[in-house]
């Protein structure tokens, strides 16, 4: 089953670039996946598991990080890209 993501990360922190910049380059790191950023979010589109699995592992990555942040992620489960 194919999902789609829109994310979009707030790091509560005044140097957020390298933060957000270098999470959606992670998320990009991965092939299976597509992802498409703008000025206000991130979509990734791909299988369900596979989406899910790459947000479970890098999202607790950041987390694990310092500094504080939220995140506010949409779901739909359709691919939207397709």
């Amino acid at each position: 089953m194919g999902i789609s993501v829109e994310l979009s990360l707030y790091p509560l922190q005044s140097s957020y670039k390298n933060t957000i910049l270098g999470f959606v380059d992670k998320i990009r790191a991965y092939e299976h996946l597509s992802v498409t950023t703008n000025a206000m979010s991130s979509q990734i589109f791909g299988d369900y598991d596979d989406v899910m699995q790459v947000l479970q592992k890098e999202l607790k990555i950041v987390f694990e990080q310092p500094e504080m942040l939220v995140v506010v992620m949409k779901v739909v489960g359709k691919n939207l890209e397709d």
